[in-house]
């Protein structure tokens, strides 16, 4: 996988970020106070059990949920601070995501829904992301004119990775993208993400509750209880 060389600006951070949800004796503490950094290139897996906070972390990180207290910047910026504009390309073309399950439009064909991806992000101008050169990409030029309920789980996968690609994004965050998936398939579309992040050099983050898929990117965070417990980096 690529990594960034030398020194970086950060591409997203958070800063002693809190989520909480509800108040009083109900209120759930999500995220407290977490510091992580970003930097263009980067590979992490965010690591820990269901309820740990690394989804809402993810989220955040992308500018989906708003912190309690706590910043969330972008290129530096304070995501609160960017016009509409800024935001709405943010959204299109800055960051995209993989969900754990496939999410993908039922009624657009594999093609239609990578190429809708396209067009709202203004992709579909680079020949490198046409719709049909993706889901080739990902092994599934022969798939495009098929519904979603028509492919197989972890080709329904592949399809929201063409779809997440076909945005240009510089910043890849995938949520248990493995987690419906059995182990043989799993393991392809590890391999798959891996691929496509050292063919375009895009930051990846990706959430999981499983020890050994964090195993394979060279920088771990683990959560428990909304808190940073252990950040490993291999040389």
């Amino acid at each position: 996988m690529k990594a960034p060389s030398g020194a970086a600006q950060a591409l997203a951070a958070c800063k002693q970020l809190s989520i909480v949800y509800g108040h009083g004796d109900s209120a759930v503490v999500a995220l407290d106070r977490v510091t992580l950094v970003v930097e263009p290139g980067n590979v992490v897996a965010l690591l820990g059990r269901s309820g740990s906070g690394k989804t809402t972390l993810l989220h955040t990180l992308g500018g989906l949920v708003e912190p309690t207290t706590g910043t969330v910047e972008w290129r530096g910026e304070p995501l609160p601070s960017l016009d509409e504009g800024a935001r709405r390309a943010l959204r299109d073309r800055g960051i995209s995501y993989v969900f754990q399950g496939a999410n993908l439009l039922p009624f657009f064909t594999a093609f239609e829904n990578v190429a809708f991806a396209a067009r709202v992000s203004g992709g579909e101008a680079d020949p490198a992301l046409a719709p049909l050169a993706l889901l080739e990409l990902v092994g599934l030029g022969d798939k495009a004119d098929h519904l979603p309920a028509e492919l197989s789980g972890g080709e329904a996968q592949r399809v929201s990775i063409a779809r997440a690609l076909a945005q240009g994004p510089e910043l890849l965050l995938c949520d248990e993208p493995t987690g419906h998936l059995d182990s043989d398939t799993a393991e392809r579309v590890l391999e798959l993400v891996e691929a496509l992040q050292d063919e375009f050099g895009f930051a990846l983050v990706v959430a999981t509750h499983d020890p050994g898929v964090a195993a394979r990117f060279p920088r771990a965070i683990e959560l428990h209880d909304g808190r940073i417990v252990l950040d490993r980096v291999i040389a």
